[in-house]
């Protein structure tokens, strides 16, 4: 089984160079066996819609003979909490799902510990004039750590900063404020064609407009963190929910301008309460307090016939699901709970 693919502190992603060597360790593994991920937040404890997600991007790996990653995504200190983190590896494993490397026993799979490997793609991207400061609202700059949620999608067709001139930003400049970075979304037209959900066609800078990818404060946003992260990492097949299906395309165009191989993509639908998606800020389904009300096997059986993969529910264990999975039977639209 192939051991060596996160970049380590000091590696370029090297798209000013024909093909880097971490690029063509990802092109390699597109040739090879597949590789799922989990990658969660640690910003609460995981809720019922984290598990759907996470059960169906393992289903889905190992029904293909894969590898699966843990990707730790605690990009935001003040978001992240080690207990949380701690909780997760404990809930997943609880519920029957594994990992063949990552965190925590490689602390190099923590976003936290990747700075140095953001930074490089950073300077590449700034070297090919493809981000630019921003002095824009805190709240804007602040959220950009974390994925979006719904409501929060990027939408940034206007922003005044990439109009400014040269003696306007050098006026910003002098007057002390630390600007964030944003990237200039692509005025063309990207295909993504999901796993579940078939085909998007997008122009970012026209539909969705320039992303954050470096704060004010010095943290790297989700954007450039998972698009790095999924190159270098040889993540061939991502699994997430629905929300972030209109963030595929921006992915797919930053990977491939970064010198990689975009991954597959299969999006899944939400589970939904009466406030909307479920959320860890609002402690919704929390899956400590359902460990305490039901067995690995039930609550994987729930899961199972929420989404679709089985027709009544019952206790099932997750092994016991990967040999019938197949995303002809998940459900599309978003599941009430």
């Amino acid at each position: 089984m192939p051991k060596e693919y996160p970049a380590i502190p000091g590696e370029t992603c090297g798209c000013a160079r024909k093909e880097s060597a971490a690029a063509q360790r990802s092109r390699d593994m597109t040739l090879s066996a597949p590789v799922g991920r989990f990658a969660p937040s640690p910003s609460g404890f995981l809720h019922l819609g984290n598990l759907l997600a996470s059960l169906l991007a393992w289903l889905d790996c190992r029904s293909l003979g894969g590898e699966m990653v843990f990707r730790l995504e605690d990009l935001d200190p003040a978001r992240s909490g080690k207990d949380f983190a701690a909780a997760m590896v404990d809930d997943l494993r609880w519920l029957g799902l594994d990992w063949d490397r990552g965190w925590p026993e490689d602390p190099s799979y923590a976003q936290s510990e990747r700075t140095a490997i953001y930074e490089e793609a950073f300077q590449t991207l700034h070297a090919l004039d493809l981000v630019y400061p921003c002095w824009c609202s805190r709240s804007q700059r602040l959220a950009a750590a974390s994925a979006p949620h719904p409501g929060e999608q990027e939408s940034d067709l206007g922003c005044r900063c990439t109009r400014m001139s040269m003696a306007e930003r050098e006026e910003m400049f002098r007057s002390g404020r630390n600007p964030a970075w944003k990237l200039r979304s692509p005025d063309c037209c990207i295909t993504v064609d999901d796993g579940h959900y078939g085909v998007l066609v997008q122009n970012p800078a026209r539909e969705v407009g320039d992303c954050i990818v470096r704060r004010s404060d010095g943290v790297f946003a989700y954007q450039l963190a998972v698009s790095v992260d999924d190159m270098l990492m040889g993540i061939t097949r991502v699994v997430r929910g629905r929300d972030l299906l209109a963030s595929s395309p921006r992915q797919k165009w930053l990977i491939e301008t970064l010198g990689g191989t975009a991954p597959n993509y299969c999006h899944c639908p939400l589970l939904t309460g009466d406030k909307g998606k479920l959320s860890k800020r609002l402690g919704s389904l929390n899956t400590q307090a359902m460990r305490k009300e039901k067995k690995p096997e039930e609550l994987v059986g729930m899961l199972a016939f929420l989404s679709g993969l089985i027709d009544r529910q019952e206790p099932v264990s997750a092994r016991e699901l990967i040999r019938d999975f197949s995303w002809t039977k998940i459900r599309k639209d978003d599941i009430p709970v």
